[in-house]
Protein backbone atom coordinates (compact mmCIF):
# COMPACT_ATOMS: atom_id res chain seq x y z
CA UNK A 1 0.00 0.00 0.00
CA UNK A 2 1.12 3.54 -0.75
CA UNK A 3 -0.03 6.70 1.03
CA UNK A 4 -0.77 10.31 0.09
CA UNK A 5 -1.48 13.56 1.91
CA UNK A 6 -4.98 14.99 2.04
CA UNK A 7 -4.56 18.47 0.57
CA UNK A 8 -1.90 20.19 2.65
CA UNK A 9 -3.59 19.22 5.94
CA UNK A 10 -0.85 16.88 7.07
CA UNK A 11 -3.43 14.07 7.21
CA UNK A 12 -2.16 10.89 5.56
CA UNK A 13 -4.51 8.50 3.77
CA UNK A 14 -3.93 5.12 2.15
CA UNK A 15 -4.30 5.23 -1.63
CA UNK A 16 -7.14 2.74 -1.25
CA UNK A 17 -9.63 3.54 1.51
CA UNK A 18 -12.52 1.67 3.10
CA UNK A 19 -15.94 3.14 2.35
CA UNK A 20 -17.86 2.05 5.44
CA UNK A 21 -21.28 2.72 3.91
CA UNK A 22 -21.21 -1.01 3.12
CA UNK A 23 -21.22 -1.98 6.81
CA UNK A 24 -24.08 -1.06 9.07
CA UNK A 25 -26.69 -1.29 6.28
CA UNK A 26 -28.08 -4.03 4.04
CA UNK A 27 -27.93 -1.94 0.87
CA UNK A 28 -24.92 -3.90 -0.43
CA UNK A 29 -25.85 -7.31 0.95
CA UNK A 30 -26.47 -8.78 4.38
CA UNK A 31 -23.66 -9.58 6.81
CA UNK A 32 -23.49 -10.20 10.52
CA UNK A 33 -21.97 -7.71 12.94
CA UNK A 34 -19.01 -10.02 13.38
CA UNK A 35 -18.51 -10.26 9.61
CA UNK A 36 -18.67 -6.47 9.24
CA UNK A 37 -16.11 -5.91 11.97
CA UNK A 38 -13.94 -8.63 10.45
CA UNK A 39 -13.99 -6.90 7.07
CA UNK A 40 -12.81 -3.62 8.59
CA UNK A 41 -10.02 -5.33 10.50
CA UNK A 42 -9.00 -7.36 7.45
CA UNK A 43 -8.70 -4.15 5.45
CA UNK A 44 -6.37 -2.74 8.12
CA UNK A 45 -4.27 -5.90 7.90
CA UNK A 46 -3.99 -5.31 4.14
CA UNK A 47 -2.59 -1.79 4.59
CA UNK A 48 -5.81 0.24 4.40
CA UNK A 49 -5.60 3.05 6.93
CA UNK A 50 -8.30 5.44 5.65
CA UNK A 51 -11.78 4.54 6.88
CA UNK A 52 -14.67 6.71 5.68
CA UNK A 53 -18.10 6.45 7.28
CA UNK A 54 -21.08 8.72 7.95
CA UNK A 55 -23.63 9.16 10.69
CA UNK A 56 -26.60 8.36 8.43
CA UNK A 57 -25.23 4.96 7.37
CA UNK A 58 -27.44 2.56 9.26
CA UNK A 59 -28.48 5.52 11.44
CA UNK A 60 -25.23 5.41 13.38
CA UNK A 61 -24.65 1.68 13.10
CA UNK A 62 -21.75 2.01 10.66
CA UNK A 63 -19.94 4.43 12.98
CA UNK A 64 -20.42 2.07 15.92
CA UNK A 65 -19.03 -0.86 13.93
CA UNK A 66 -16.02 1.11 12.71
CA UNK A 67 -15.37 2.44 16.19
CA UNK A 68 -15.46 -1.04 17.68
CA UNK A 69 -13.35 -2.60 14.93
CA UNK A 70 -10.61 0.04 15.19
CA UNK A 71 -10.74 0.69 18.93
CA UNK A 72 -7.25 -0.68 19.52
CA UNK A 73 -5.79 0.98 16.42
CA UNK A 74 -6.92 4.61 16.67
CA UNK A 75 -3.41 6.03 16.35
CA UNK A 76 -2.75 3.88 13.27
CA UNK A 77 -5.71 4.96 11.16
CA UNK A 78 -7.30 8.00 9.52
CA UNK A 79 -10.99 8.28 10.43
CA UNK A 80 -13.53 10.21 8.39
CA UNK A 81 -17.23 10.75 8.99
CA UNK A 82 -20.01 12.88 7.57
CA UNK A 83 -22.92 14.85 9.01
CA UNK A 84 -25.86 16.67 7.45
CA UNK A 85 -28.84 14.29 7.34
CA UNK A 86 -31.42 14.41 10.13
CA UNK A 87 -32.16 10.73 10.68
CA UNK A 88 -32.90 11.37 14.35
CA UNK A 89 -36.32 12.82 13.53
CA UNK A 90 -37.04 11.09 10.22
CA UNK A 91 -37.49 7.35 9.62
CA UNK A 92 -35.72 5.71 6.70
CA UNK A 93 -38.07 4.74 3.86
CA UNK A 94 -36.26 2.24 1.62
CA UNK A 95 -33.36 3.88 -0.20
CA UNK A 96 -35.01 7.30 -0.27
CA UNK A 97 -33.00 10.36 0.63
CA UNK A 98 -33.67 11.69 4.13
CA UNK A 99 -34.22 15.39 4.89
CA UNK A 100 -31.00 17.32 5.32
CA UNK A 101 -30.20 19.68 8.18
CA UNK A 102 -27.26 22.04 7.77
CA UNK A 103 -27.95 24.37 10.70
CA UNK A 104 -24.65 24.95 12.51
CA UNK A 105 -26.06 24.06 15.93
CA UNK A 106 -27.53 20.83 14.58
CA UNK A 107 -24.25 19.91 12.86
CA UNK A 108 -22.28 20.37 16.09
CA UNK A 109 -24.74 18.20 18.04
CA UNK A 110 -24.73 15.55 15.33
CA UNK A 111 -20.94 15.54 15.19
CA UNK A 112 -20.62 15.14 18.96
CA UNK A 113 -22.89 12.10 18.72
CA UNK A 114 -20.71 10.72 15.94
CA UNK A 115 -17.65 11.01 18.17
CA UNK A 116 -19.46 9.05 20.86
CA UNK A 117 -20.35 6.26 18.44
CA UNK A 118 -16.84 6.15 17.02
CA UNK A 119 -15.47 6.12 20.58
CA UNK A 120 -12.94 8.84 19.83
CA UNK A 121 -12.41 12.47 20.75
CA UNK A 122 -11.53 13.59 17.22
CA UNK A 123 -11.74 12.61 13.55
CA UNK A 124 -9.08 13.22 10.96
CA UNK A 125 -11.63 14.30 8.34
CA UNK A 126 -15.15 15.67 8.77
CA UNK A 127 -17.26 16.06 5.63
CA UNK A 128 -20.53 17.84 5.01
CA UNK A 129 -22.87 15.21 3.60
CA UNK A 130 -24.47 16.26 0.30
CA UNK A 131 -24.90 19.90 1.28
CA UNK A 132 -26.29 22.27 -1.35
CA UNK A 133 -24.10 25.25 -2.07
CA UNK A 134 -26.54 27.70 -0.45
CA UNK A 135 -26.69 25.58 2.71
CA UNK A 136 -23.03 26.09 3.52
CA UNK A 137 -23.46 29.48 5.16
CA UNK A 138 -20.84 31.59 6.94
CA UNK A 139 -22.12 30.06 10.19
CA UNK A 140 -21.37 26.55 8.90
CA UNK A 141 -17.89 27.57 7.74
CA UNK A 142 -17.27 29.19 11.13
CA UNK A 143 -18.34 25.97 12.86
CA UNK A 144 -15.85 23.94 10.83
CA UNK A 145 -13.09 26.37 11.80
CA UNK A 146 -14.10 26.12 15.45
CA UNK A 147 -14.01 22.33 15.41
CA UNK A 148 -10.49 22.43 13.99
CA UNK A 149 -9.38 24.95 16.60
CA UNK A 150 -10.84 22.72 19.32
CA UNK A 151 -8.81 19.77 18.05
CA UNK A 152 -11.88 17.71 17.19
CA UNK A 153 -11.21 17.81 13.43
CA UNK A 154 -7.94 17.77 11.49
CA UNK A 155 -9.31 18.33 7.97
CA UNK A 156 -12.65 19.24 6.38
CA UNK A 157 -14.36 17.98 3.26
CA UNK A 158 -17.54 18.11 1.20
CA UNK A 159 -19.12 14.82 0.11
CA UNK A 160 -21.18 15.10 -3.08
CA UNK A 161 -24.13 13.07 -4.26
CA UNK A 162 -26.39 11.29 -4.83
CA UNK A 163 -27.17 11.39 -8.57
CA UNK A 164 -23.42 11.42 -9.31
CA UNK A 165 -22.66 14.88 -7.89
CA UNK A 166 -22.94 18.65 -8.19
CA UNK A 167 -20.53 20.96 -9.95
CA UNK A 168 -21.45 24.12 -8.04
CA UNK A 169 -20.84 22.43 -4.69
CA UNK A 170 -17.47 20.96 -5.60
CA UNK A 171 -16.27 24.28 -6.98
CA UNK A 172 -17.39 25.99 -3.77
CA UNK A 173 -15.44 23.46 -1.71
CA UNK A 174 -12.30 24.17 -3.71
CA UNK A 175 -12.78 27.95 -3.60
CA UNK A 176 -13.33 27.81 0.18
CA UNK A 177 -10.13 25.79 0.64
CA UNK A 178 -11.72 22.56 1.83
CA UNK A 179 -9.14 19.80 2.17
CA UNK A 180 -11.21 17.24 0.26
CA UNK A 181 -14.13 16.85 -2.09
CA UNK A 182 -15.66 13.38 -2.43
CA UNK A 183 -17.46 12.47 -5.63
CA UNK A 184 -18.48 9.56 -7.86
CA UNK A 185 -15.58 9.35 -10.30
CA UNK A 186 -14.51 6.48 -12.52
CA UNK A 187 -13.51 5.55 -16.06
CA UNK A 188 -17.12 5.69 -17.26
CA UNK A 189 -18.28 8.67 -15.13
CA UNK A 190 -15.67 11.38 -15.50
CA UNK A 191 -17.97 14.36 -14.93
CA UNK A 192 -17.81 16.07 -12.44
CA UNK A 193 -14.54 14.55 -11.12
CA UNK A 194 -12.44 15.75 -14.03
CA UNK A 195 -14.06 19.19 -13.78
CA UNK A 196 -12.92 19.47 -10.15
CA UNK A 197 -9.40 18.44 -11.06
CA UNK A 198 -9.36 21.17 -13.71
CA UNK A 199 -10.63 23.71 -11.15
CA UNK A 200 -7.96 22.67 -8.63
CA UNK A 201 -5.28 23.14 -11.26
CA UNK A 202 -6.64 26.48 -12.45
CA UNK A 203 -6.78 27.86 -8.90
CA UNK A 204 -3.57 26.13 -7.78
CA UNK A 205 -5.64 24.84 -4.87
CA UNK A 206 -4.66 22.23 -2.30
CA UNK A 207 -7.99 20.39 -2.28
CA UNK A 208 -7.78 16.62 -2.79
CA UNK A 209 -10.33 14.52 -4.68
CA UNK A 210 -11.72 11.37 -3.03
CA UNK A 211 -13.34 9.20 -5.72
CA UNK A 212 -16.06 6.78 -4.73
CA UNK A 213 -17.81 4.14 -6.89
CA UNK A 214 -14.53 3.60 -8.79
CA UNK A 215 -15.91 0.42 -10.38
CA UNK A 216 -19.08 2.05 -11.71
CA UNK A 217 -21.50 -0.03 -9.65
CA UNK A 218 -19.95 -3.38 -10.46
CA UNK A 219 -19.10 -2.97 -14.15
CA UNK A 220 -15.36 -2.33 -13.98
CA UNK A 221 -14.74 -5.08 -11.43
CA UNK A 222 -17.03 -7.36 -13.44
CA UNK A 223 -19.17 -8.26 -10.44
CA UNK A 224 -22.24 -7.32 -12.50
CA UNK A 225 -22.34 -9.19 -15.82
CA UNK A 226 -25.21 -10.03 -18.20
CA UNK A 227 -25.76 -13.20 -16.14
CA UNK A 228 -25.93 -11.43 -12.76
CA UNK A 229 -29.23 -11.39 -10.88
CA UNK A 230 -29.09 -8.67 -8.23
CA UNK A 231 -30.72 -9.47 -4.91
CA UNK A 232 -33.80 -7.48 -3.95
CA UNK A 233 -32.66 -4.34 -2.19
CA UNK A 234 -29.17 -4.40 -3.73
CA UNK A 235 -28.26 -0.74 -4.19
CA UNK A 236 -26.75 -1.39 -7.63
CA UNK A 237 -30.17 -2.33 -8.95
CA UNK A 238 -31.12 1.35 -9.05
CA UNK A 239 -29.00 1.96 -12.14
CA UNK A 240 -30.97 1.96 -15.43
CA UNK A 241 -30.72 -1.15 -17.59
CA UNK A 242 -29.20 0.90 -20.40
CA UNK A 243 -26.29 1.74 -18.12
CA UNK A 244 -25.31 -1.87 -17.68
CA UNK A 245 -25.98 -2.84 -21.29
CA UNK A 246 -23.65 -0.17 -22.66
CA UNK A 247 -21.22 -0.71 -19.79
CA UNK A 248 -20.58 -4.34 -20.68
CA UNK A 249 -19.61 -3.24 -24.17
CA UNK A 250 -17.35 -0.50 -22.82
CA UNK A 251 -15.50 -2.94 -20.57
CA UNK A 252 -14.49 -5.00 -23.60
CA UNK A 253 -12.73 -1.97 -25.13
CA UNK A 254 -10.59 -1.66 -21.98
CA UNK A 255 -9.12 -5.18 -21.92
CA UNK A 256 -5.71 -3.72 -22.81
CA UNK A 257 -5.50 -2.42 -19.21
CA UNK A 258 -5.38 -5.94 -17.80
CA UNK A 259 -1.99 -7.51 -17.13
CA UNK A 260 -2.51 -11.25 -16.71
CA UNK A 261 -0.04 -13.39 -14.82
CA UNK A 262 2.52 -14.96 -17.13
CA UNK A 263 4.97 -17.75 -16.53
CA UNK A 264 8.66 -17.24 -17.26
CA UNK A 265 8.37 -19.58 -20.22
CA UNK A 266 5.64 -17.64 -22.00
CA UNK A 267 6.44 -16.26 -25.38
CA UNK A 268 6.24 -12.51 -25.79
CA UNK A 269 4.97 -10.40 -28.64
CA UNK A 270 5.08 -6.64 -28.84
CA UNK A 271 1.38 -6.39 -28.04
CA UNK A 272 1.40 -8.50 -24.87
CA UNK A 273 1.58 -6.86 -21.44
CA UNK A 274 4.87 -7.21 -19.61
CA UNK A 275 5.52 -7.18 -15.89
CA UNK A 276 6.83 -3.86 -14.64
CA UNK A 277 10.32 -4.40 -13.11
CA UNK A 278 9.67 -1.57 -10.63
CA UNK A 279 6.81 -3.54 -9.03
CA UNK A 280 6.95 -6.79 -7.13
CA UNK A 281 3.82 -7.96 -8.92
CA UNK A 282 3.46 -7.02 -12.58
CA UNK A 283 -0.10 -8.32 -12.87
CA UNK A 284 -3.16 -6.07 -12.89
CA UNK A 285 -6.85 -7.00 -12.97
CA UNK A 286 -9.53 -4.82 -14.54
CA UNK A 287 -10.74 -3.86 -11.07
CA UNK A 288 -7.22 -2.82 -10.08
CA UNK A 289 -6.71 -0.94 -13.35
CA UNK A 290 -9.84 1.11 -12.66
CA UNK A 291 -8.29 2.22 -9.37
CA UNK A 292 -4.90 2.91 -10.96
CA UNK A 293 -6.58 5.12 -13.58
CA UNK A 294 -7.87 7.29 -10.75
CA UNK A 295 -4.53 7.29 -8.95
CA UNK A 296 -2.91 8.57 -12.16
CA UNK A 297 -4.38 11.96 -11.19
CA UNK A 298 -2.09 13.69 -8.68
CA UNK A 299 -5.11 15.44 -7.16
CA UNK A 300 -6.62 12.10 -6.09
CA UNK A 301 -5.63 11.23 -2.52
CA UNK A 302 -7.55 8.02 -1.85
CA UNK A 303 -10.00 5.84 -3.76
CA UNK A 304 -12.86 4.29 -1.76
CA UNK A 305 -14.29 1.20 -3.48
CA UNK A 306 -17.33 -0.62 -2.12
CA UNK A 307 -15.81 -3.68 -0.46
CA UNK A 308 -18.43 -6.41 -0.16
CA UNK A 309 -16.19 -9.32 0.85
CA UNK A 310 -12.68 -9.96 2.14
CA UNK A 311 -11.78 -11.15 -1.38
CA UNK A 312 -12.65 -7.66 -2.61
CA UNK A 313 -10.36 -6.21 0.05
CA UNK A 314 -7.50 -8.47 -1.03
CA UNK A 315 -7.79 -7.51 -4.70
CA UNK A 316 -8.52 -3.80 -4.48
CA UNK A 317 -6.26 -2.95 -1.55
CA UNK A 318 -3.54 -4.57 -3.64
CA UNK A 319 -4.25 -2.16 -6.50
CA UNK A 320 -1.97 0.45 -4.93
CA UNK A 321 1.07 -1.77 -5.62
CA UNK A 322 0.16 -2.80 -9.17
CA UNK A 323 1.81 -1.16 -12.20
CA UNK A 324 0.58 2.42 -12.69
CA UNK A 325 -0.97 3.18 -16.05
CA UNK A 326 1.56 4.20 -18.66
CA UNK A 327 1.09 7.50 -20.46
CA UNK A 328 0.06 5.56 -23.57
CA UNK A 329 -2.55 3.56 -21.64
CA UNK A 330 -3.97 6.68 -20.02
CA UNK A 331 -4.18 8.54 -23.32
CA UNK A 332 -5.86 5.56 -24.99
CA UNK A 333 -8.49 5.48 -22.25
CA UNK A 334 -9.20 9.18 -22.69
CA UNK A 335 -9.54 8.80 -26.45
CA UNK A 336 -12.07 6.02 -25.92
CA UNK A 337 -14.00 8.11 -23.41
CA UNK A 338 -14.10 11.08 -25.79
CA UNK A 339 -15.64 8.78 -28.43
CA UNK A 340 -18.11 7.23 -25.93
CA UNK A 341 -16.14 3.98 -26.32
CA UNK A 342 -17.47 3.69 -29.87
CA UNK A 343 -21.07 3.24 -28.69
CA UNK A 344 -23.75 5.29 -30.47
CA UNK A 345 -26.64 5.15 -28.00
CA UNK A 346 -27.72 6.64 -24.66
CA UNK A 347 -26.72 4.92 -21.43
CA UNK A 348 -29.48 6.58 -19.40
CA UNK A 349 -27.02 8.48 -17.19
CA UNK A 350 -26.50 11.84 -18.86
CA UNK A 351 -27.95 13.96 -16.06
CA UNK A 352 -26.49 15.47 -12.89
CA UNK A 353 -28.34 16.98 -9.99
CA UNK A 354 -27.99 20.75 -9.91
CA UNK A 355 -28.88 23.07 -7.04
CA UNK A 356 -28.52 26.15 -9.23
CA UNK A 357 -31.06 25.34 -11.95
CA UNK A 358 -28.46 23.76 -14.20
CA UNK A 359 -26.28 26.86 -14.49
CA UNK A 360 -23.25 24.86 -13.35
CA UNK A 361 -23.77 22.22 -16.05
CA UNK A 362 -23.46 24.53 -19.05
CA UNK A 363 -20.70 23.33 -21.32
CA UNK A 364 -20.41 19.90 -19.70
CA UNK A 365 -22.69 18.02 -22.07
CA UNK A 366 -24.78 16.96 -19.08
CA UNK A 367 -28.34 18.00 -18.34
CA UNK A 368 -29.96 18.76 -15.02
CA UNK A 369 -31.61 15.72 -13.42
CA UNK A 370 -35.36 16.06 -13.59
CA UNK A 371 -35.35 18.18 -16.77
Amino acid sequence: MHYRELGNSGVEVSEVGFGAWVVGTDWWGDRTREQAIGMVQHALDEGVTFFDTGDVYGHGNSEELVGEALAEHRDEVTLSTKVGYDFYNNPQAGHGELPKEMDADYLRTAFDRSLERLDTDYVDLLMLHNANVDEVTPDVLELLDELREEGKVEAIGWALGPSIGWLAEGDAAIENEFDAVQVVFNLFEQTPGQHFIDTIRELDADTSVLPRVPHSSGLLNEQVTPETELDEGDHRGFRPEEWYETGWEKVETLRFLERPERSSGDGASGDEPRADPDHADGTRTMGQAAIQWLLAHDEVASVTPTFRTTDDVDEWAGASDTPPLSDAEFERVQALYADNFGIDRDDGMDALRSSVDGADLEGTGMKSAGD
